[in-house]
């Protein structure tokens, strides 16, 4: 039997760092009022699309596990913030790592489409359509932000998270996944004018995320739970059994109910919402990187790993891993950095809302 083992990881986060303290600036807010309801202390902004992330942090992964861009096959971008709608973003990103013979689309299940696309790129390899995928999520939420909400403009951040995997003999990789769509909860998270629809039609670059927090959290709690259960289950599992819980990052206040729910100690979470607040897609892999980073993934764990975003969509996976706990190499390439704060970067997004922010823009940029 094939197996579709993780082989190598990246990340990108922009540069530009929004602090809670700087968003009291121009938002009614506090740092202590955040992170008492999120767990979040800051979040990255992007200067650059979310295909030019994606490209850094999959060239980092490539870097990682050692394989050349033109032995891959496919390349899936998890996302829900693509620059263009046609053609896909993951065909950017295949042509600028001169991965000549792989195919690539896009998928979209919000927070969710990173795992989503693992699923997928792991059924193909276990199905022998492929050897080698790339599976990036990838999002510039920042351009959703509406500075009128204050309940929920300081939620988001950018940035982008990339593995390889490999079709390996090994029992290894995404060993069990279920995804699932709770019903009646579709409105709860929505961005409503971020389409092609003729009846949705503005000629207006900003949009408004409509969010209802309280809706998210019950149903997201229990759309995970059940697909925990559900993956746990098919593996013959208990919570006792996992290693590692990598989940979504959202709110901290969710991922502690549901470790509770799970009776999961908190000592073997991954929680990276503090310096990434929820950058949807792009939040576990992110995640894993830094799990990486910090020693915390060792040879032959088991890994859990949930997630939830809007439609409402849910999943949730048991993860193997292999050997390889440390990059084979690193790679050299960048992103020029931003000319400017983040205040400079945000400032047309601020005007748009009628925030005044022009006594924080750098000379020149007022």
């Amino acid at each position: 039997m094939k197996y579709a083992q993780i082989t190598g990881w990246g990340k990108y986060t922009p540069p530009l760092l929004m602090t809670n303290d700087d968003m009291a600036k121009i938002v009614d807010t506090s740092d202590e009022w955040i992170f008492s309801r999120s767990g979040i202390r800051q979040r990255h902004y992007s200067h650059v699309s979310t295909g030019e992330m994606a490209w850094l942090a999959a060239e980092r992964a490539l870097a990682a596990a050692g394989v050349d861009a033109n032995d891959i096959d496919l390349v899936i971008l998890g996302s829900t913030t693509p620059e263009e709608i046609c053609p896909n973003t993951a065909s950017y990103i295949k042509n600028r790592l001169g991965a000549k013979k792989a195919a690539a689309f896009d998928l979209n299940s919000a927070c969710t489409s990173w795992f989503y696309s693992l699923n997928s790129a792991t059924d193909m390899i276990k199905a022998g359509s492929i050897n080698k995928a790339l599976v990036i999520g990838s999002e510039r939420l920042s351009l959703a932000m509406d500075w009128q909400k204050r309940e929920s403009c300081f939620l988001f951040g950018d940035g982008a998270g990339a593995v390889v995997i490999e079709a390996a003999e090994q029992e290894s990789g995404l060993l069990a996944a279920k995804m699932s769509c709770i019903p009646d909860s579709r409105e709860c998270l929505h961005l409503p004018s971020w389409g092609m629809s003729p009846a949705l039609h503005t000629d207006d670059i900003f949009v408004s995320l409509n969010f209802d927090g309280q809706e998210i959290f019950k149903s997201a709690v229990k759309g995970m739970t059940d697909d925990i259960n559900a993956v746990l289950d098919k593996q013959g599992l208990s919570a006792d059994d996992i290693d590692l819980f990598i989940p979504h990052q959202a709110n901290i206040r969710i991922i502690q109910a549901l470790a509770k729910r799970l009776n999961f100690p908190m000592e073997k979470v991954v929680v990276a919402i503090d310096k990434y607040a929820n950058t949807s897609a792009a939040s576990i892999p992110l995640a894993l990187c830094d799990a990486l980073e910090e020693g915390r993934v060792k040879p032959g764990m088991t890994i859990l790993t949930a997630t939830f975003g809007a439609g409402l969509t849910c999943g949730a996976g048991i993860i193997k891993w292999g050997d390889r706990v440390e990059p084979v190499a690193s790679s050299d390439k960048s992103i020029p950095e931003y000319d400017g704060t983040v205040f400079d970067l945000m400032s047309d997004s601020l005007s748009h809302y009628g925030v005044d922010a022009s006594h924080l823009l750098s000379k020149g940029k007022v």
